[in-house]
């Protein structure tokens, strides 16, 4: 870890502005997931313990510089409350005389929750005078939002122009797991990458291929490598501009010793539908009004294989329309293959992190990312501005 972390610093009776990752769903008032929030607990535990005058601050939804009372963090502060066991002070404002005259009142261990930073347009335009307006409040920074990293906003990178800022322990913890994987992985080196398009992860595949020694490839993506290799496949999700980026995606696994592996059956449907007549079929035997929306037995069973016999394992992407029970048999057998893996296992945000939820798995990897944009840069080898920010050691 070659950033400077929360161990590094000494924070007792000093402000400390700790931007976290609260983008939690809603319902109403409502939090139908406080994963987010529980993840942020051992940074703000270790604070409160070491004398710390703690303010934090997130975003919440797309309010696009406008004040959405649906999206004010009020909820999110009475569920805080809940899990820390003590009071959390919630300031209606996250800038200006208001907000200081509640971080003055702060003691030692104390915890003061800002009212949601996207209420202002500066935040998403990284302005530099709204993050010297938050530096203002603090003495030190902490970033903890690693979710949030793969943006230079004023609370992500803005605001460590004008603190002294570092790591907490979430995002120490998101950068070392996932750093050393790529870095120094232990061997057999599998990834697995799903998900809807090969466009969205063209940059992930190219960097993980001069990693890994095994490469799966499933969801709708997959379809368009097999279009790639001359199959039909009937009303299935096929990127037709990527078929050449794809066939060669292929030659380079080939020509570098790669394993990659395809589907060799699909989970195929006439209709995007839960109730949709389903049959399996081989890849050669899609008919015109049929499209793929899992991934077969034989492939669940030769994935799983490939999966329980590496030592370290990075999953992001689901193999099929997971959401719908009867396309998601594919996706839960490799949800309980990396479960039985004896080494290192990473779920790289976004639906896999629900594939795995789902299955009641979570506790049984190795490391579960907050971040689903943030952890799909970092697979890219792309340096995350959030990060950059914060000094070196």
């Amino acid at each position: 870890m070659e950033k400077k972390t929360l161990r590094d610093i000494e924070v007792r009776g000093k402000r400390v502005f700790v931007r976290v990752d609260f983008n939690v769903p809603l319902d109403g008032e409502k939090i139908t997931d406080d994963t987010r929030i529980r993840a942020a607990l051992p940074t703000i535990q270790e604070l409160r313990q070491k004398g710390a005058r703690i303010i934090l601050a997130s975003h919440l939804g797309r309010p696009k510089g406008q004040v959405v009372p649906g999206l004010s963090l009020r909820p999110i502060a009475k569920r805080l409350e809940e899990l820390l066991g003590g009071p959390v002070f919630f300031s209606e404002d996250s800038v200006g005389a208001g907000a200081l005259a509640n971080v003055m009142k702060l003691r030692e261990g104390d915890v003061l929750l800002l009212e949601n930073v996207r209420f202002h347009s500066g935040e998403e335009k990284n302005d530099r005078e709204l993050a010297a307006e938050f530096a203002k409040l603090a003495d030190l920074y902490v970033n903890d939002a690693f979710g949030a990293a793969h943006r230079a906003h004023a609370t992500t990178e803005g605001i460590a122009h004008f603190l002294p800022g570092v790591a907490g322990l979430l995002m120490e913890r998101e950068l070392s797991v996932m750093g050393a994987a790529l870095a120094h992985p232990e061997r057999p080196f599998a990834a697995i990458i799903g998900g809807a398009k090969v466009s969205d992860k063209i940059a992930v595949i190219e960097n993980l291929l001069a990693k890994v020694d095994r490469l799966l490839i499933g969801g709708g993506m997959a379809n368009t490598f097999l279009a790639a290799q001359g199959y039909a496949l009937g009303k299935s999700l096929v990127e037709s501009d990527r078929i050449q980026v794809a066939r060669e995606l292929i030659d380079q696994a080939r020509t570098m010793g790669k394993e990659l592996l395809l589907p060799v059956d699909l989970v195929l449907a006439t209709a995007f539908a839960p109730d949709a007549p389903a049959r399996i079929g081989e890849i050669d035997d899609v008919k015109a009004d049929e499209m793929a929306l899992d991934i077969g037995p034989k492939t669940s069973q030769l994935y799983a294989k490939a999966v329980i016999t590496a030592k370290t394992v990075i999953w992001n992407g689901p193999m099929g329309v997971f959401e719908m029970e009867r396309f998601a048999a594919g996706t839960n057998a490799v949800a309980q293959a990396m479960a039985e893996v004896q080494g290192t296992t990473i779920i790289g945000g976004g639906d896999s992190v629900a594939a795995v939820e789902k299955a009641g798995l979570a506790e049984r990897m190795t490391h579960i990312s907050t971040g689903g944009g943030a952890s799909l840069e970092f697979l890219e080898g792309k340096t995350l501005p959030g990060v950059a920010a914060l000094q070196s050691r």
